[in-house]
């Protein structure tokens, strides 16, 4: 039996945006270890999907059609799989989109719907579900997704970008929280690296202006032919917040390479520049 059996067997996990993506990978992990795994998607028939496979491959599963920008809908969920299930041993805030654009030309409703799901899926998720984790009193665990655009800058992927620094910190002043709270609930930052996903696919892009879509096809052409395994990605999600870590990456050196950038970045006092890699991936 793994570790992450011996933690999670047994218990309910509830992941956010798993109908396609990292949520879905984690969906499927979730469900060859023995936990029940309520798949959320906005698209239901996606979550529907990735549920019937769980089922099929032996796992246990259930499909629920939410839209993570509305506060009210994870209210919901929480109360209904609490009624249902009696408690939660894991909740994967995992629900996200990539949005691609010069800050000025993203229309309103594009920047609306990236801040709403990105950030505040995370916040309400979190606000939602843990007044019950506590009522419960069973050990927990919550994962948000971050990513290694949490530590670094990118020009045009600034939505993103801006936003995944927000669930980071975000994540870092929860888990002091708990601990002040003495609350027996595990806050796990997951960063991924670049993985094999959907993220990046033209539809994805609905929304965005015109000037977008050339950098979102090399984009996705990069993690189509350089991106980790989904799969392996996510199995060291899923066994990193089973060892309780904060800070689970799928590929540490790109992490690394973030931070030292970063810090690098804080130590020189210098005004931001476009590095070579970034140049050429803008074309310039």
């Amino acid at each position: 039996m793994t570790e992450e059996e011996k933690v999670f067997s047994g218990g309910v996990a509830v992941i956010t945006g798993a109908g396609a993506g990292i949520g879905m990978g984690i969906a499927r992990r979730c469900g060859q270890i023995g936990m029940t795994v309520v798949v959320t998607d906005i698209d239901k028939a996606k979550a529907e999907k990735v549920a019937a496979e769980i089922v099929a491959a032996g796992g246990k599963a259930e499909a629920i059609q939410v839209d993570v920008s509305k506060p009210e809908a994870l209210d919901a969920l929480a109360q209904d799989v609490f009624d249902r299930h009696g408690a939660v041993r894991l909740l994967v805030n995992n629900a996200g989109i990539e949005t691609i654009g010069n800050v000025w030309e993203i229309p309103t409703a594009r920047w609306e719907t990236t801040l709403n799901v990105n950030i505040h899926g995370v916040v309400h998720g979190v606000r939602a579900f843990v007044p019950h984790m506590l009522r419960v009193g069973q050990e927990a665990w919550i994962g948000n997704l971050a990513s290694i655009g949490s530590f670094g800058i990118m020009p045009t992927q600034t939505a993103y970008i801006m936003s995944k620094h927000a669930i980071q910190s975000f994540s870092e002043c929860l888990y002091l929280e708990m601990q002040v709270a003495k609350a027996p609930i595990n806050v796990c930052s997951i960063i991924p690296g670049m993985l094999k996903t959907s993220i990046f696919d033209a539809e994805a892009g609905k929304g965005e202006p015109e000037s977008a879509a050339a950098h979102r096809a090399t984009m996705a052409h990069m993690m189509a032919n350089y991106g980790m395994d989904l799969d392996e990605g996510c199995r060291i999600f899923v066994e990193g917040m089973a060892a309780r870590k904060f800070w689970i990456s799928s590929q540490p050196e790109m992490t690394d390479q973030s931070l030292a950038g970063r810090i690098a970045f804080f130590q020189e006092q210098a005004a931001p520049a476009l590095n070579d890699q970034t140049r050429a991936l803008l074309g310039l």
